[in-house]
């Protein structure tokens, strides 16, 4: 018996608020952007298809949500010298080889694509298709971005082919797995 999505949608709010940090990296704006997404989905449940999967038409509208507020915030004036990023940062705790903070910077110098395409494939634990689907493009795009995404994290990160990772954090060895979700 498939569950009521109203019921539902509070099981992906986690995931929801992590994907939403990778795309705003605030948390105030995370919090916000996850909050219009559930508003949006409630709002439009009627459009939803009981059975289908609510995970990624949830994601879907907080994807479609980000994009649409940073066009129209073209004009914004931005935090330039990182002072109220830097203020809203907290100490990672994280034991292994790579240190959560440079793991942070380099998923941050990727390009907004690659870096997408990592925590859905990645991190959120997306097929490509799903992500593909999400993302309004072809399988090959998506598989594309996370595989130039993971071969830029590895070069910013100084890591060799032949370098064994010793990574404590799920979510950092997933995105960085070039063996995940093969479809």
């Amino acid at each position: 018996m498939t569950r009521d999505p109203r019921e539902e949608l509070i099981d992906h709010l986690p995931a929801l608020r992590a994907f939403a940090m990778s795309l705003t990296r605030s948390r105030s704006a995370a919090d916000d952007l996850v909050q219009d997404t559930i508003e949006k989905a409630w709002r439009n449940l009627d459009k939803y298809e009981v059975g289908t999967n609510l995970r990624a038409w949830l994601f879907t509208i907080l994807r479609n949500t980000f994009y649409s507020g940073r066009r129209k915030s073209k004009r914004e004036v931005e935090d330039v010298d990182g002072v109220m990023a830097a203020s809203l940062a907290e100490k990672p705790h994280h034991d292994g080889r790579l240190a959560m903070n440079d793991f942070r910077n380099a998923l941050e110098k990727l390009p907004d694509e690659q870096r997408e395409a990592l925590i859905l494939v990645g991190a959120s634990g997306f097929t490509y298709e799903e992500a593909a689907d999400m993302c309004n493009c072809a399988v090959g795009t998506i598989k594309s971005r996370a595989n130039r995404g993971r071969k830029r994290l590895a070069e910013l990160l100084h890591l060799g082919d032949d370098e064994d990772m010793l990574i404590s954090d799920h979510n950092t060895a997933a995105v960085l797995s070039s063996g995940n979700n093969a479809a």
